[in-house]
């Protein structure tokens, strides 16, 4: 693992580092991180009940409008619940299961948030045990170079940097098609970008499946949800 995390890292180090962010398939909103020093406090568990029509149905949230979500056709095991937590991990915890295509978020008394989700290739490069450093809600998304050239549509959102400013500009600004969704959390591994996202997707029907490109996608509904139980600092497994 160690050997793995190492020739990953590699490509991060010097003047690659800020190029590689750049054209990872879930690189979004490339700029300075703010690292949270210590995790927050556990929250305190949320309700649930599963009210699909109301937890899937239209939302408005940020100044967009969320479509509903038509949740009879996603198979039933993809739809969020609680479960009896199978991890083995405490409560406070992100868990993802690659190859269930879930991931979970630990509660109290053994329970366990869990959610659908979908895979693209970057979803399955990196597993181990890591931290949400930052969160955002509507993010940018910056196409990588090889998505530019194979859809020359996308070359209004390539991303360059400034360097008098020391800024990116360019990308997608967030919305409701936006590929990375609602929210997105950044996962790392003390002060370094794993590169690995979780992430909304207005695709509800990739949730369950393998897909060409991206990180872990949920349903803009379920990372809404999932947004509002995680903190900065909240640890993280990905299996």
């Amino acid at each position: 693992m160690t050997q793995f995390l190492l020739n990953r890292r590699s490509l991060l180090s010097g003047g690659l580092a800020l190029t590689t962010a750049m054209l990872a398939g879930c690189s979004s909103n490339p700029k300075k991180t703010r690292i949270a020093k210590a995790p927050f406090p556990l929250r305190p568990q949320m309700p649930f009940v599963a009210n699909y029509p109301q937890i899937y149905g239209p939302v408005k949230d940020g100044g967009f409008d969320l479509p509903g979500i038509p949740w009879e056709k996603i198979n039933p095991r993809f739809l969020r619940q609680m479960v009896d937590n199978p991890t083995g991990e405490p409560a406070g915890r992100l868990v993802v299961r690659t190859s269930e295509h879930m991931v979970y978020y630990t509660l109290s008394s053994g329970k366990a948030m869990r959610y659908g989700v979908g895979l693209g290739r970057e979803g399955f490069e990196w597993s181990g045990r890591a931290e949400v450093k930052r969160k955002s809600e509507w993010p940018k998304w910056h196409p990588p170079e090889e998505m530019i050239e194979r859809e020359p549509k996308l070359e209004k959102y390539r991303t360059t940097y400034n360097k008098k400013e020391a800024t990116w500009d360019g990308g997608m600004d967030g919305g409701p098609n936006n590929p990375l969704g609602a929210r997105a959390l950044y996962i790392y591994q003390g002060e370094v970008d794993t590169l690995y996202r979780l992430h909304g997707s207005p695709e509800w029907n990739s949730i369950g499946k393998s897909v060409s490109s991206g990180c872990v996608r949920l349903i803009n509904q379920d990372v809404i949800d999932l947004y509002s139980r995680v903190s900065e600092g909240t640890p993280i497994l990905v299996v």
